[in-house]
């Protein structure tokens, strides 16, 4: 029997437990000591980025940059619905309402074209989410923002060592946030990272990070004791969480280049299928560098997706579709969205299929997931094709 092909299978470097010994070693393992600031410094250099800051989780991360923007009840914060409840969640936290944009349907991010129409007195800032490490159009929505006066929050979970027209992905708006969980491409289990490119934010920001506390002026030798000053949080991450991370780091081109590969492969071998209109695969727009952190497909509709999903699973290949759109869930409602809403989001979120994708992915087990998705559109009915054109074409 051909082994189970799991859908993420996190990958070890092979300096990971060295370095976390090393730390421990060096005797501070409750975080901000040597392997904290290596990441923060890497980070900073290879992608432009005024100051990072490492948090426990990009939820984390995004939990500041909502304090750090002042945002509080009565605000309004743009998103799109086609993400995760983090993003949502760190601005409704503080009492302020998302207002969900549709989303395109080439990129699957945050439609710039519908984005002027949302903003209104209440807006306090625009999240725009990097979905699949391709960027959303930036240059559009940083000039929107401007003209309104509002920050632009990058959610940039996926999005470590992408670009937009050569600038990397997390340094284009005023904040970003990174995330390192298991099922990224560079991880630390659970990590984040908190992108500051206006240095007016850097102050409080490391306020916030240390449970509101000017405790890292302390340490520098700023003031003679520290005290609380501020609201904050615990969002400084384990020292061994750190030199995990930058055992990843380390290989930021090595990883890229693999998964880079393995997209090929899923694209060159799956075009035919989107020439005979099968599926859609990925798009990359011009001026866009992603940086391969997933491999998805698109097909006709919902039945189709969860037939595939079935079948896959019927061959021990195991692939995911993806968010659930955020306006249509119980949460949703309770902020007076209902299905129907946001009607790319939804067709598109029906139709999505993730497929099986990380670094030591064999060639034999892509081939079979390949082989697996063209048997199960290949074969079938015309009637159901053609039923399925119908409905998508609604």
């Amino acid at each position: 029997m051909p082994a189970k092909i799991p859908f993420n299978k996190p990958f070890i470097a092979g300096k990971e437990l060295y370095y976390v010994a090393q730390a421990v070693t060096l005797g501070n393992i409750s975080g901000d000591g040597y392997f904290t600031e290596q990441c923060c410094r890497l980070l900073e250099d290879e992608f432009g980025i005024h100051r990072v800051l490492l948090t426990p989780s990009c939820t984390a991360a995004l939990e500041m940059a909502a304090m750090l923007c002042g945002v509080g009840p009565g605000d309004e914060v743009i998103m799109p619905s086609f993400t995760f409840v983090s993003t949502a969640n760190a601005f409704a936290r503080l009492g302020a309402k998302p207002v969900f944009v549709d989303i395109r349907p080439d990129t699957m991010n945050l439609d710039e074209t519908r984005l002027a129409a949302h903003i209104g007195p209440a807006t306090k800032a625009i999240v725009p989410v990097h979905y699949a490490g391709v960027a959303c159009e930036m240059n559009r929505i940083t000039e929107i923002a401007k003209e309104h006066r509002v920050e632009v929050i990058e959610d940039a979970a996926q999005g470590v060592n992408a670009f937009y027209e050569g600038r990397s992905l997390g340094s284009l708006g005023a904040l970003g946030a990174y995330s390192f969980h298991e099922t990224k491409n560079y991880i630390c289990g659970e990590g984040g990272a908190l992108c500051i490119n206006d240095e007016q934010y850097v102050q409080r920001a490391e306020i916030i990070r240390e449970k509101g506390t000017n405790r890292s002026q302390f340490f520098r030798g700023q003031v003679d004791k520290y005290t609380w000053v501020d609201i904050g949080s615990s969002y400084v991450p384990s020292e061994i969480v750190s030199a995990f991370l930058f055992a990843q780091l380390e290989m930021l081109e090595t990883i890229a280049t693999r998964r880079r590969q393995i997209y090929e492969v899923y694209y060159e071998r799956l075009e035919p299928l989107a020439r005979s209109g099968l599926l859609r695969l990925p798009f990359v727009p011009p001026g866009c560098q992603t940086n391969y952190h997933m491999f998805y497909i698109l097909v006709d509709d919902l039945e189709t997706r969860d037939g595939l999903m079935q079948h896959l699973r019927e061959h021990d290949i195991s692939a995911v579709f993806h968010y659930v759109p955020l306006h249509t869930s119980p949460m949703g409602h309770r902020f007076g969205y209902h299905e129907g809403d946001l009607p790319v989001t939804e067709a598109m979120s029906d139709r999505l299929v993730r497929l099986p994708f990380y670094y030591e992915m064999r060639d034999e087990d892509q081939q079979r997931v390949i082989l697996e998705v063209r048997r199960f559109l290949e074969t079938r009915t015309p009637r159901s094709r053609s039923t399925s054109r119908a409905v998508r074409e609604k």
